[in-house]
């Protein structure tokens, strides 16, 4: 059965060239069956190898052909099927097909229609290139190949020069991490003479290598996840992805783009494991992400955005998780987080839908009457993300926090504090959009309407998986000992490192009441603000305390990267185009073309045509060289 892992990347890619070659000439009837079609086969095939993986934890390596050899350098075009490379496979494939056929409605009176969906089955068919590579050059090549589809779709209004930019800035800050994860690569294969998993993962509890090397290689690699994975430094593309469609924001942000660095931190765990040092980076980055990010979370006003920045922080968590060694807590949070962040996005759409356009939620209020799946999905998800039980957030944000807590009480608790946080802002932004009075105007309040089944089934089918999603990986006894399929911690042995947690029942018993208790504080408090109170944002232009105008306007992060990055950089061009460019290699090269005109026009007067003089020429020029001999 894992012989037909081909066929999974295939089917979509087969999708995006009928689709590209034939464009507007397809009817959208048929597109609606050949995109979305191509992603549920795959999903199909994804979940026979999957069952057939469950009786045997083995990896198995599928090759195709013989790829690239020069020299002692050799890569395969083949697969790798694992517990790992399956469990992203069916994340990108089943929630890549729910958000094809919630896209079917929502982009349905778009004149690009057929281009919309080329985009999306090529971004589809790269991602599973990435998790199914069982090389790095391969993933890298599907690296590159979802950044490019991120760059199309991000800018599919590209004749909107603010889409065009935010699709430009995340091409760009992109490519900054690609370049340390390309970089990495090499390092890899010049320390281990190969490219290839099996191999280069066998040397390290075999063969010595240097420290240092080890911490470069990891270091290096983990730039191209903090660009892919939206970690500080190189976050701020991501909220401004926003700029495309909405079924775009549930792809990239939920199962797809943003979870490659998780993936491949998660499939190089004992490259990581043998760099202490890279991994309590990793963990420092990761919780210093997720507190910045839920901290702009909590006073955004765009519906979007704040979903934007909410993964961000769920991604800052996932990497702290990883960063303590919780690669199975990490992997399984990635899982849980693809059901109910797609949710949310695509409740999101829903409600900018209904709402003719408009995205922010201080001209919405009182929905839940007039879009009652919407709303029942929506909070579902919210319950989901905010942890409580016994919705699928819960079990796997639990496990990454009791993994936390026996590696470091400093991190566990600001990771408990980014949890609070995130109950915090996902209920105001529930508070302000589905209850109390209608607050836009009343040509919005008349559009208002569910949106139609192709948006609202998928959203049913994500709000079950946000429910049950969860209790893959319930605990038996309620501790972490869990044998398949009871637990993913074990599907997932057979693939990364595993990591026993080290606690008492009773204590791990203790900080789930805890942490439940204050997340339902937390809410209460949120109740009461934005439902009692009424606490409804103000305008832009209205005056905010200093701190909470800080956090609106996100720190101003963008702005310094603008000011101390963007226009030195611009500057030091503009120097190099006036001085270097046009009046030196500009200036030297149009000089030489200058002299060769001005010297055969000089020379073109001797050209008389006649005969007279071309004799006198030649009797001088004879005593001229006579001369010069003698002399």
């Amino acid at each position: 059965m894992e012989q037909l892992v081909y066929l999974i990347p295939l089917f979509p890619l087969a999708s995006f060239v009928i689709i590209s070659l034939f464009g507007n000439k397809l009817s959208k009837n048929i597109t609606n069956l050949l995109a979305p079609g191509s992603v549920l086969a795959s999903f199909v095939v994804a979940v026979l190898i999957f069952f057939s993986q469950i009786s045997n934890h083995q990896a198995i390596q599928v090759p195709l052909l013989s790829w690239i050899t020069v020299g002692d350098f050799h890569a395969d075009f083949s697969f790798l099927v694992d517990s790992l490379s399956i469990i992203f496979t069916l994340v990108i494939t089943g929630v890549g097909f729910l958000i094809h056929v919630y896209s079917t409605g929502y982009m349905h009176d778009e004149p690009d229609y057929n281009r919309y969906f080329s985009y999306l089955n090529l971004f589809v068919f790269f991602m599973l290139l990435l998790v199914l590579g069982d090389n790095f050059l391969l993933m890298f090549v599907g690296w590159e190949g979802v950044g490019l589809c991120s760059y199309l779709l991000i800018g599919f209004w590209f004749r909107n020069m603010d889409y065009s930019n935010a699709a430009n800035k995340a091409f760009i800050m992109n490519r900054i991490g690609d370049l340390g994860f390309l970089l990495g690569i090499i390092l890899t294969f010049g320390v281990f003479g190969s490219i290839n998993y099996h191999q280069v993962f066998a040397q390290v509890g075999t063969v010595i290598i240097d420290g240092k090397l080890i911490t470069w290689i990891t270091m290096l690699l983990f730039i191209g996840a903090m660009g892919k994975s939206a970690q500080i430094p190189l976050y701020t593309w991501l909220p401004d992805a926003m700029a495309g469609p909405t079924p775009v924001s549930a792809l990239i942000h939920a199962a797809t783009m943003v979870t490659a660095g998780i993936y491949m931190i998660a499939r190089c765990s004992p490259l990581f494991s043998a760099a202490p040092d890279t991994m309590h980076f990793i963990s420092i980055i990761g919780i210093a992400t997720a507190l910045l990010s839920a901290t702009i979370a909590l006073f955004q006003n765009d519906i979007k955005k704040v979903l934007a920045y909410s993964t961000v922080s769920q991604l800052g968590l996932i990497f702290c998780a990883l960063g303590v060694g919780a690669y199975s807590a990490g992997v399984f949070h990635v899982v849980t987080h693809a059901f109910f962040k797609a949710l949310l996005f695509l409740g999101a759409g829903s409600v900018i839908h209904g709402m003719g356009g408009d995205q922010d939620i201080r001209n919405m209020g009182g929905l839940k009457q007039k879009m009652p799946v919407t709303y029942i999905t929506f909070f579902i998800a919210t319950l989901a993300i905010s942890g409580i039980p016994p919705f699928a957030g819960f079990f796997s944000k639990d496990q990454m926090l009791a993994e936390i807590f026996v590696h470091n009480k400093i991190l566990f608790a600001l990771a408990l504090l980014t949890s609070l946080m995130t109950a915090f802002y996902m209920f105001r932004l529930l508070f302000l959009t589905f209850f109390g009075d209608f607050r836009g105007t009343g040509i919005q309040k008349d559009h208002v309407h569910e949106s139609p089944k192709s948006m609202t089934v998928p959203l049913m089918i994500l709000a079950v998986l946000s429910v049950v999603g969860g209790f893959i990986g319930f605990p038996k006894e309620l501790g972490h000992e869990i044998n398949f399929p009871n637990s993913i911690d074990a599907f997932l042995s057979s693939s990364v490192i595993p990591h026993v947690i080290e606690m008492s029942l009773n204590t791990e018993l203790l900080l789930m009441t805890i942490t439940v208790i204050l997340i339902l504080i937390v809410i209460f408090i949120a109740r009461l603000l934005f439902l009692s109170r009424k606490d409804i944002p103000k305008g832009d232009d209205a005056p905010m305390p200093l701190f909470k105008e800080v956090i609106y306007h996100k720190f101003y992060v963008d702005e310094i990267y603008e000011a101390v990055i963007v226009k030195p950089l611009n500057r030091i061009s503009a120097i190099l185009y006036n001085i270097v460019e046009r009046l030196g290699i500009d200036a030297a090269i149009n000089g030489i073309g200058t002299s060769v005109v001005n010297w055969s026009q000089l020379l073109r007067l001797s050209q008389t045509g006649g005969l007279g003089f071309y004799v006198i020429a030649m009797v001088v020029s004879i005593i001229l060289l006579m001369i010069l001999m003698f002399l």
